[in-house]
């Protein structure tokens, strides 16, 4: 497991999704050279993350902010956004195939552009001793997270 980050004042866990309840728990930091209101609208285009973001087959939102359908690597994840204060933090719940994932961004404007900070959280169906799933969905989400720092960074 990942050694975990517990003082983190600017990430807001939901209850049962802290580093202390996760399989395993993911974090990293990146500036960008694009400004914090493009870089904050960019990850949150969910539309436009099959054109770009690894694994991501389909999104269906069907007209809804706060609540949306994701195909990733061939599984069906429900999306419940928990946390939205543009252009400054947003967090989602990904809900599907016997695991749990929470997503939390904190994006903070420079003189250089934005400091992103994400911080990724998995629970899976199988006990925590075991911690058997997260290898696996750890990987996907490094890749997934590369993908967004590039399309942020890209813009």
């Amino acid at each position: 497991m990942h050694e975990m980050s517990h003082g983190r004042p600017d990430i807001h866990w939901p209850a049962g999704f802290s580093p202390d309840d996760a399989h395993d728990y993911d974090e990293r930091q990146a500036l960008v050279r694009t400004p914090v209101d493009r870089a904050f609208e960019l990850l949150t285009e969910v539309s436009h993350w099959p054109d770009w973001s690894p694994g991501v087959g389909a999104v269906s939102s069907e007209g809804q902010e706060q609540f949306f359908h994701v195909q990733w690597h061939g599984h069906k994840f429900e999306i419940f956004v928990g946390e939205n204060e543009p252009p400054y933090r947003i967090g989602w719940l990904g809900i599907g195939a016997g695991v749990q994932l929470y997503q939390a961004w904190v994006l903070t404007p420079t003189e250089e552009g934005t400091r992103l900070v994400t911080a990724n959280i998995v629970r899976s169906a199988a006990p925590k001793s075991l911690d058997v799933l997260s290898g696996l969905w750890m990987d996907r989400l490094s890749e997934v997270w590369h993908a967004q720092i590039a399309r942020v960074s890209e813009a």
